[in-house]
């Protein structure tokens, strides 16, 4: 039985998505009963340049203020509104090795990174999105700038093959309206749509040949449903006509699906060939 909090981690490089972040994560917690921690990272490169040493930390200080003025000015109205605290927290270097030390440091159950609305797969930084898959082998939510609404159901998408043991599943389930949809990618296509039961909730199942194509396809139907949050199981697991997805396969997942993602936990690679 479970007798702690989930502890969600938020990473954030304070661009206006953020706000969108931080709603879709209270909206996660809100389901799944888990505390935020939000962390960002900031490069001394980007505070002193040219300047001298004098000059240099008269900047770094007026940073520390403006900083925790700006991680406020999202986090404190958000907070307020729905009820939520949000414990947040920032350093000054290396993006990398900073937001390592605090996965060990905090070890958090799901961490939280923000979806750019362009197709580049960069969200914080240079390849964090990778580096975080990496670095942590539990689950992962890449939200999306359409944000899930706190205290609203959601309108749930399955990718591949998933249930009662994918994390959070449960609780996910109980906020979600039905049907819930089922997108299963195949080596052939043997049906296109069919009903089954998730649970209490009924659910329909579309099948996809694995082309080209796929995950236009998918992207496609993911709109036609109105779908705001796909769980996504990174599970490697072949059986006859089932496909895993692979490494190529994920950052096709987050680079082309324009919806938040849920990205089970249970194996940490990283999306370089």
């Amino acid at each position: 039985m479970k007798n702690r909090k989930y502890k969600i981690l938020v990473l954030s490089d304070l661009k206006e998505s953020t706000i969108n972040v931080l709603k879709s994560s209270i909206s996660l917690a809100k389901m799944v009963d888990g505390d935020i921690e939000f962390f960002h990272v900031k490069r001394p490169i980007d505070v002193v340049e040219k300047e001298s040493q004098l000059s240099a930390f008269r900047i770094i200080n007026e940073q520390h203020s403006a900083t925790k003025k700006s991680i406020q000015k999202f986090v404190n109205p958000l907070s307020e509104t729905y009820g939520l605290v949000i414990n947040y927290s920032y350093v000054f270097g290396n993006v990398k090795n900073e937001i390592r030390e605090y996965i060990a440091n905090y070890k958090p159950d799901i961490i939280v990174l923000g979806k750019r609305a362009s197709k580049t797969f960069k969200v914080i930084g240079d390849s964090i999105t990778q580096f975080v898959l990496k670095e942590h082998d539990g689950v992962i939510m890449i939200a999306a700038e359409n944000a899930l609404e706190p205290n609203k159901n959601l309108s749930l998408g399955f990718l591949n093959d998933i249930d009662e043991s994918f994390q959070f599943v449960e609780n996910l389930i109980k906020h979600t309206e039905a049907p819930v949809k089922s997108f299963k990618i195949r080596k052939k296509a043997d049906t296109i749509k069919e009903s089954k039961t998730f649970g209490d909730k009924k659910t329909i199942e579309f099948v996809f040949e694995k082309n080209d194509n796929t995950m236009d396809n998918i992207s496609n139907y993911l709109s036609k449903n109105n779908i705001n949050l796909l769980c996504v199981n990174r599970e490697k697991k072949k059986t006859a006509n089932k496909l895993s997805l692979m490494k190529s396969d994920i950052k096709d997942v987050i680079n082309n699906l324009n919806v938040s993602l849920l990205l089970s936990g249970g194996q940490n690679f990283s999306l370089q060939q």
